[in-house]
C-alpha cells in the first residue's frame, strides 16, 4: 500500500462534511466581516499619495522578518521567529493539503501519497515544533515581565494613563490569545496521534511527534478518533472568529501595511495640504480622516510588544512620553470618534525628540513620528504651544535663524578666512551649506571654519551663501509649525534656484535630513552629502590624511539623524583611521567590532549606528526647557564615558551642544568634545 492519508477518516456520508464546510465557511466568513469593519475605518483616512512596491514590502518584513530579525534576542525575537514560522509551515501545510485534496475537481493530480507524503510529515512535525515552543516561551516570558515591570495607572480625573512602567501588556486577551495558540498546535498533534493509534500504519514514525502521543493512547476507537478531531475544529473555528478582537490580529493587518508600506525615507514627514488649510484653518490630526488611510491601519497592527517604549530615549530619560501608549491611545481615541489632542498627552507628546528610534523598531512598521507630529501641528495650529518652544518658532519666522539672530551675522565667522560667496559671481561646484548653529554657535563655529579650511585644502570649489542662507525650517516643522517650515522651504528653494545649486554638504544632519529626504515635496533636487562623507572621500582620493588617533582614546557618538534616520556610520568611523576598503561591501563598523582591542580606534559604545542613544536635541527639544533630572542626553553621556575615552568624537552641532551640558553633569574629569572635522584638520595641519 502507498503511504498516504485518507480525508474525513471513519466519516462517512455527506452531513459530517456539510457542517465542517458550512462552519468553516462561515467562521471565515466572520472573520472577514469584521475584518471588513476595520477597513471602512481605515478608509477614513485621507488617499494615500504614494505607490508602494507591495511585493517587496511583503518579502522583506513579512517572509523575510527583517525588523525581528536585527532586533536583540533579550527583545524576544528568537520566540517571535518560532511562533512566525513554525506557523507559517502550519498554513504551508494546511494549503499544500488543500490543493492536493480538492485539486482533482479541477483535473490536477492528488500528490499527497509516497515519498512526498513521508516528507510532507516529517517536515512540518517538526516545524510544528517551533510553534509550540515559541508560544510556550512568550507566555512564560510575558508573565514573567508583567510581574516585574507592574501595571500603568490612569488618571482618575482625566482618565488619561500616567507614564507606565511597563511596555509589555498584560490584558487578559493576550494571554488568551497565546493560550488559543497552543491549544491550536497542541490539538493539531493530538489529533495526529489520535488518528496513528484509532488507524496505526507502517510509515506512521515518519510522523514522529504523532507517532510518539499515540503511544499515550492505544486502542483509541474510532469514535474517540472522531471527537478529537471535531474539537480541533471547534479550535479552529474559535480562531478565525478571535483572530480580529486579538493582538494577533496583526498577522493579518501587519501584512497589509507592509505591502502598503510607504518607502518613504525614515526622516520625511508626511507633507500637509497647505490649499486645505487656508480653506479649513485646521492642521494635523485631530480626527480619524486627518491621518492618512495606511497610518491609520499601522494602528491595528500594533501588537503591544512595548520595543518602541523600551527604546525611547525619552522615556528611558523618566518623561511621561510612552510610544506603545500614545500608539494605542490615540487607536482608541480614534475608534471612538474622539479629538486625539483632548484626549492623548501633550505632555507625551511635546517630549517626543523625534528620533526615529522607535520607527526603526517597530517590527509592523509603525511610524510613531508622523503620528505624533501631525497631533503635534494640531495643537499648534490651534495655539496650544507656549514658552521656549514658541519661542523659537518666533525666532525663526522673524530672523530665518533658530537662535534669533540677524541675517548679517552668518557671515561673522568668516572674517579674515576668504571664503567665497555665491553672490559673488563665482563659479563653485559645492553649496557648504553651513546652517543655524555653524553660523551661531561658538563651538559649531570651529567646525565649520574647521571644514572651510579642509574644503581649501583639498582644492575644494565651493561656495556659502553668507547672509542669503535661511533656516531650513526642520525644527519649526518637528514642533509642528508647518507654515513656518514651508515658507523657509520656498524661500531657500527660491535661492538655490537663483545660484543653480545642486550639490550641497553640511556639519548638520538636520539639514542634511531636511534638505535631501523632505525638500523633494517642493520640486527641488539636490545632492546632500554630510561633511563627514565628503572629507572620507577626500581622504579616499589622497587629498586629505585621516585624523591619527591612540586606540581607545577617543569614542564616537552617532547622531539619530545622521546614522540611524540616513544610515551614514561608516564615512565618519574612516575618518580617524580605521580605513576600510571603499569596495569592500562589508560595514566598516561590523569590521571594528569583530577587531582585537588593540585593532579597534574608536572605543565604540554599547549604542552605536542605528542602535544609537539620542541626546535628546531633535524635534525641537533643544531649545525646550528639560527638567534636569530628565535629559536624555544624561544617559547618552554615561555610556559614552563608560567606554573609558577621553575624547568624545560627534558629527552633529546640537548633539555638541547637549552631549557639553551632560558630560560636564556626569564627571568632574576634562573630558574633549571635538567634531570629526576638527580631528582630521588636526591631522592635516
Amino acid at each position: 500500500m502507498e503511504p498516504t492519508r485518507h480525508e474525513f477518516l471513519f466519516q462517512s456520508g455527506t452531513l459530517p462534511k456539510a457542517i465542517f464546510y458550512i462552519l468553516t465557511f462561515l467562521s471565515i466568513g466572520i472573520m472577514m466581516w469584521q475584518f471588513a469593519g476595520r477597513a471602512r475605518f481605515w478608509m477614513k483616512g485621507k488617499k494615500l499619495t504614494w505607490r508602494p512596491d507591495y511585493i517587496s514590502g511583503i518579502v522583506t518584513y513579512i517572509l523575510a522578518q527583517r525588523k525581528v530579525m536585527g532586533s536583540r534576542p533579550k527583545d524576544g525575537a528568537p520566540l517571535h521567529l518560532m511562533i512566525f514560522y513554525g506557523f507559517l509551515s502550519l498554513f504551508i501545510a494546511t494549503t499544500l493539503l488543500a490543493i492536493a485534496t480538492y485539486g482533482p475537481l479541477i483535473g490536477l493530480p492528488n500528490w499527497h501519497r509516497g515519498s512526498y507524503y513521508l516528507a510532507y510529515e516529517t517536515i512540518f512535525d517538526a516545524l510544528g515544533l517551533l510553534f509550540i515552543i515559541g508560544v510556550a516561551w512568550a507566555y512564560l516570558r510575558r508573565r514573567r515581565l508583567s510581574a516585574e515591570r507592574g501595571e500603568p495607572t490612569r488618571d482618575p480625573v482625566t482618565g488619561k494613563l500616567a507614564r507606565s512602567s511597563n511596555p509589555i501588556t498584560t490584558e487578559w486577551k493576550d494571554f488568551a490569545a497565546l493560550g488559543l495558540l497552543f491549544v491550536l498546535g497542541i490539538t493539531g498533534y493530538v489529533l495526529e496521534g489520535a488518528r496513528i493509534a484509532a488507524n496505526p500504519q507502517p510509515w506512521d514514525h515518519y510522523s514522529f511527534v504523532g507517532y510518539g502521543l499515540a503511544q499515550l493512547m492505544p486502542g483509541l476507537s474510532p469514535t474517540g478518533y472522531v471527537a478529537i478531531w471535531w474539537f480541533h475544529m471547534v479550535v479552529v473555528w474559535a480562531f478565525f472568529i478571535a483572530l480580529p478582537h486579538m493582538r494577533l490580529k496583526h498577522i493579518v493587518v501587519a501584512t497589509l501595511t507592509a505591502a502598503g508600506d510607504p518607502k518613504k525615507p525614515m526622516g520625511a514627514l508626511p507633507a500637509v495640504d497647505m490649499a486645505a488649510f487656508a480653506d479649513t484653518g485646521s492642521m494635523g490630526a485631530a480626527e480619524a480622516k486627518d491621518y492618512s488611510r495606511w497610518h491609520l491601519m499601522s494602528l491595528d497592527a500594533c501588537m503591544s510588544c512595548g520595543r518602541c517604549t523600551e527604546v525611547c530615549p525619552a522615556y528611558g530619560a523618566g518623561k511621561i512620553l510612552n510610544p506603545k501608549q500614545v500608539v494605542q491611545d490615540i487607536h482608541r481615541t480614534l475608534t471612538i470618534g474622539e479629538n486625539v489632542p483632548a484626549t492623548v498627552s501633550e505632555d507625551a507628546l511635546w517630549a517626543c525628540t523625534t528620533c526615529n528610534a522607535c520607527v526603526e523598531a517597530c517590527p509592523v512598521l509603525i511610524r510613531h513620528v508622523d503620528l505624533i507630529v501631525d497631533a503635534r501641528r494640531n495643537l499648534v495650529s490651534e495655539g496650544r504651544l507656549s514658552g521656549s518652544g514658541s519661542l523659537v518658532l518666533k525666532q525663526i519666522g522673524g530672523t530665518g535663524s533658530a537662535w534669533g539672530q540677524a541675517a548679517s551675522s552668518r557671515e561673522e565667522w568668516m572674517k579674515g578666512m576668504d571664503i567665497p560667496l555665491c553672490r559673488d559671481g563665482e563659479s563653485f561646484d559645492v553649496l557648504f551649506w553651513v546652517g543655524c548653529a555653524g553660523a551661531m554657535d561658538p563651538a559649531a563655529v570651529r567646525t565649520t571654519k574647521a571644514m572651510a579650511r579642509l574644503m581649501q585644502k583639498a582644492g575644494i570649489r565651493f561656495a556659502c551663501l553668507g547672509e542669503e542662507e535661511s533656516c531650513t525650517g526642520d525644527p519649526a516643522r518637528r514642533i509642528g509649525d508647518e507654515t513656518t517650515f514651508v515658507t523657509q522651504a520656498e524661500h531657500n528653494q527660491k535661492v538655490f534656484a537663483k545660484y543653480g545649486v545642486t550639490k550641497i554638504v553640511t556639519a548638520c544632519p538636520h539639514c542634511l535630513n531636511t534638505l535631501s529626504n523632505e525638500y523633494g515635496d517642493f520640486g527641488t533636487s539636490l545632492q546632500v552629502l554630510h561633511h563627514a562623507q565628503l572629507l572620507d572621500d577626500l581622504i579616499a582620493e589622497g587629498r586629505l590624511k585621516p585624523a591619527s588617533l591612540l586606540p581607545g582614546s577617543t569614542t564616537y557618538h552617532d547622531p539619530c539623524y545622521l546614522a540611524r534616520i540616513n544610515n551614514i556610520s561608516d564615512a565618519p568611523r574612516r575618518l580617524v583611521g580605521q580605513n576600510g576598503n571603499h569596495d569592500d561591501p562589508t560595514p566598516l563598523l561590523l569590521k571594528s567590532l569583530a577587531a582585537s582591542d588593540d585593532e579597534t580606534i574608536f572605543a565604540e559604545p554599547e549604542h552605536h549606528a542605528r542602535k544609537t542613544l539620542c541626546c535628546g536635541a531633535g524635534g525641537g527639544r533643544m531649545w525646550m526647557e528639560e527638567e534636569p533630572n530628565q535629559r536624555p542626553g544624561e544617559k547618552r553621556a554615561q555610556e559614552l564615558l563608560a567606554t573609558g575615552a577621553k575624547e568624545v568624537a560627534v558629527s552633529c552641532p546640537f548633539c555638541r551642544i547637549m552631549l557639553d551640558a551632560s558630560v560636564k553633569q556626569a564627571t568632574d574629569e576634562e573630558i574633549n568634545l571635538v567634531d570629526l572635522a576638527e580631528l582630521v584638520e588636526r591631522a592635516n595641519s
